[in-house]
């Protein structure tokens, strides 16, 4: 679920960038304004970390690329959307120090809350993986922990077909992280 922050007056993509800096909270910039995204359960949370995690052991074993948590901010330039904010995501572009990275991550992860289901939830999620194909990423997964395949990989090759991943298989994020593999079952450690 999401909130939109007041934006009392159409403003420039640099003042919103500059507003997302001090905006508390996770939040990611969306047709013209600030849209701050809800906080987070247990379950989701710890799914994202153990995908962080064996992310972070795939850019120590391969030197390459940037493992990345929860609440970074990607900066991008699409008409809609000025920047994400993914659950976990892995990114091959330039440091960026104190700042939001420029570009998008090559492997984006969105897990579900308690309120992500329904048809507008699907709409939004359909809407922000479009944006992210868009923006250059190669592979989205849409994590939900409620489904009974809770890995749905959509690729940029291939937007509208996932490959669905269930417990007891290992997932993959081809062809954005060649070798990578995560067990599902991981998702409920």
């Amino acid at each position: 679920m999401t909130v939109l922050i007041d934006t009392p007056h159409k403003v420039s993509t640099a003042e919103l960038i500059a507003r997302l800096y001090h905006t508390e909270g996770k939040a990611e910039i969306v047709n013209g304004e600030i849209v701050q995204l809800m906080s987070t359960g247990d379950d989701p949370s710890s799914a994202a970390a153990n995908i962080f995690i064996s992310l972070r052991n795939y850019e120590k074993r391969t030197g390459s690329g940037r493992a990345n948590t929860d609440n970074i901010g990607y900066l991008v330039s699409l008409p809609n959307r000025k920047s994400f904010s993914p659950d976990a995501s892995f990114f091959t572009g330039k440091r960026a120090g104190m700042k939001f990275l420029e570009g998008a991550p090559i492997f984006a992860v969105e897990v579900r809350s308690d309120t992500d289901h329904g048809p507008n939830a699907e709409r939004e999620m359909a809407a922000k993986r479009a944006d992210y194909f868009a923006a250059g990423t190669k592979v989205v997964w849409d994590v939900d922990l409620l489904s009974e395949t809770p890995i749905r990989s959509y690729s940029s090759d291939d937007p509208e077909t996932p490959r669905l991943f269930k417990r007891g298989e290992t997932a993959d994020a081809e062809p954005a992280l060649a070798g990578w593999r995560f067990p599902v079952d991981d998702l409920f450690d």
